[in-house]
């Protein structure tokens, strides 16, 4: 990837990563209810499932605009 690319092209990408991140939790959900019903595997999973979803989510914001960076500059 060039170091030129479009802001655009990061913003799909951000896009994409908060779609999966919430692909992400709608999995873990589904993983709770099924320890709720009694799947011991599926607690432990879940949680593997969450941790993922924060990294993805923190990717995302990552990416995202930052509050005062008008210039993209790292602030010094």
């Amino acid at each position: 990837m060039s170091p030129s690319r479009p802001s655009g092209d990061v913003e799909q990408v951000r896009d994409r990563l908060e779609s999966i991140a919430e692909e992400l939790a709608d999995l873990a959900i589904d993983r709770l209810r099924a320890a709720v019903d009694g799947d011991g595997g599926a607690a432990a999973e879940e949680r593997r499932i969450t941790r993922a979803r924060r990294a993805v989510e923190k990717a995302a914001n990552l990416l995202g605009p930052v509050d005062g960076d008008l210039d993209g500059g790292d602030g010094r």
